[in-house]
């Protein structure tokens, strides 16, 4: 089932094309990576979603309702935590969370406060004004807030922005707990090593285009991009490195002092070690490199020729 569906979405201001004729599905209870250069379309197609922006032409379902039609209800079950919010500084923490129970209609013996708090990492912060608060602390806060009434989709616009390196690794475990509680994640971001993190798909936008939509390894993969490793044996290599020359995906195989080095389909990784062990030899160590999302993502930005490409999973 998909929890967001975009077809053949179009969006002019005036002259100027932001979307044109975006087709794009999010299933449920995953995590989608929305990714793009600035000026792609990215926010536009959020507030397409969040009905904060009609589109030209095309339909944007939410939960099977329309985007348009029905923006009130989708909002009851989905949390948002936008790019550059700007929140109260003469608010408390406590006071913006309860705004938001408020707004959304959950009721107030159904949330704890500290409770959120804590799982944001900002616990001794919940009294205090937001003026004093750090970008980071900010930040936090405004996650805590997208998760009030264990919404079912979670959308994300820059959730990274502000944090430091422990507020990332906290950001990144609060998605995959979200997703273990069954919820889905819509996550926009250019800090593409997040995304390669925490994402089962990515879509890739470009000019208003929706240039690639698909599992990372089997983008990679349609790319072109070979994976390489590195695997270090004890045994006999002679039947090994015969077996896996005729696995499907390799392009070469070579050794020097019981390395044995694999050119291969992403897909092909798992394949390339199993008959390794199978053929007799005992694989100690392994190391893979392969073509990263920064790669990929400059592949289908960057070149003017890369064609659109949907990897369906």
């Amino acid at each position: 089932m998909s929890v967001i569906r975009l077809e053949n979405v179009r969006k002019e201001y005036g002259e100027l094309t932001a979307l044109d004729g975006v087709d794009l599905s999010v299933k449920s209870g995953e995590v989608y990576g929305f990714l793009g250069p600035n000026g792609a379309g990215k926010s536009t197609t959020i507030n397409v979603i969040l009905d904060f922006a009609r589109p030209t032409a095309g339909t944007a379902t939410v939960f099977g309702m329309d985007a348009t039609e029905e923006s009130q209800a989708i909002r009851e079950r989905i949390g948002v935590l936008p790019e550059g919010l700007d929140l109260y500084g003469r608010l408390t923490a406590r006071q913006h969370l309860e705004f938001v129970r408020e707004s959304k209609g959950v009721p107030s013996d159904a949330i704890d406060f500290e409770a959120i708090v804590e799982r944001v990492g900002i616990p001794d912060a919940i009294d205090r004004k937001v003026g004093g608060f750090s970008k980071g602390m900010q930040q936090r806060l405004a996650l805590g807030a997208a998760l009030i009434g264990d919404p079912e989709l979670i959308i994300l616009d820059e959730p990274s922005s502000g944090l430091d390196p422990e507020g990332v690794r906290t950001m990144r475990e609060i998605i995959l707990e979200e997703v273990d509680r069954g919820a889905t994640v819509f996550f926009s971001s250019h800090i593409l090593d997040q995304v390669e993190a925490v994402c089962d798909r990515v879509g890739i936008l470009r000019d208003g285009e929706l240039v690639a939509q698909g599992p990372i390894n089997e983008l990679q993969s349609s790319m072109g991009g070979d994976s390489v490793l590195e695997i270090e044996t004890n045994g006999s290599q002679s039947g090994a490195i015969s077996a896996v020359e005729s696995v499907a995906g390799v392009s070469s195989v070579t050794t020097n002092n019981g390395t044995v080095t694999v050119r291969c389909s992403p897909p092909a990784k798992i394949d390339v070690l199993n008959t390794i062990q199978e053929a007799g030899a005992t694989v100690e160590d392994f190391s893979l490199d392969e073509q990263s999302l920064e790669s990929l993502f400059m592949s289908y930005t960057d070149d003017e020729s890369a064609a659109k490409t949907e990897v369906r999973a």
